[in-house]
């Protein structure tokens, strides 16, 4: 037992056999613009990443403007890229041969696909973007950092994300390079909130509609791994 334990112990910490089912991901979650890594939403959607991804970890941490609790305007998305990067070089370094997978909530997601975009020194296997905020504030669409991306993208979007308008979304797919997926929650906003009705109608609930944006998710990292191997 206390051979097996050390066995496991040291695949967590190095995992250099490329063709071993057992090597696990680790992501770097990154949060969105208005609410920190401790926020209920992050917490609850890091532990379902890191059960649904059997991952080896799931890195989250809070960008500078936040590192004080105090709640700010979030600066420019670029402004966040080097801070983002240093973390995920950490994660990468801390986990030698992982698949690393890159993941955000929301800013997150969009500062996530930037740093996949500008450093190809960092062996990103895919990027799981929860909520894209391609509408910017005046109607713009933000799709330069998707269009430069090489690395596989999953989107998950609510239909009813006014920030992400889901034909618009479709046509930025269509013109990039990188291979996609868009997983539609029927019926969510930003953050994937469906009203009760909406559930009703649907006889479903928000877990359940959760879990299989989960499992959509899982089988895109897996697919993605299967190629990059």
């Amino acid at each position: 037992m206390a051979s097996r334990r050390k066995r496991r112990k040291e695949n967590e910490a190095s995992c250099t056999d490329k063709q071993e089912i057992a090597c696990s991901p680790v992501v770097v979650f990154a949060h969105g613009a208005g609410a920190p890594s401790s926020s209920d939403w992050m917490i609850r959607w890091k532990e379902m990443l890191k059960k649904t991804l059997e991952a080896v970890e799931v890195v989250t941490f809070d960008y500078p403007y936040l590192a004080d609790g105090k709640r700010r305007v979030a600066p420019k998305a670029e402004k966040l890229i080097e801070f983002h990067l240093d973390v995920v070089k950490e994660t990468a370094a801390k986990f030698l041969g992982h698949p690393l997978i890159l993941a955000g909530k929301s800013m997150g997601s969009r500062v996530s696909c930037m740093v996949s975009a500008v450093n190809e020194d960092v062996p990103v296997s895919a990027v799981i973007c929860l909520g894209y905020p391609l509408k910017g504030a005046k109607g713009v669409i933000r799709d330069e950092t998707l269009l430069e991306m090489g690395v596989p993208v999953m989107f998950v979007q609510g239909s009813k994300d006014p920030m992400c308008p889901l034909d618009k979304l479709e046509a930025v797919c269509n013109k990039m390079k990188a291979v996609t997926e868009i997983h539609v929650i029927d019926g969510g906003d930003h953050s994937f909130k469906i009203g009760k009705k909406h559930l009703e109608t649907k006889e479903l609930t928000q877990d359940e509609v959760e879990d299989v944006a989960l499992k959509a998710i899982s089988a895109f990292v897996s697919k993605s791994l299967a190629q990059s191997s």
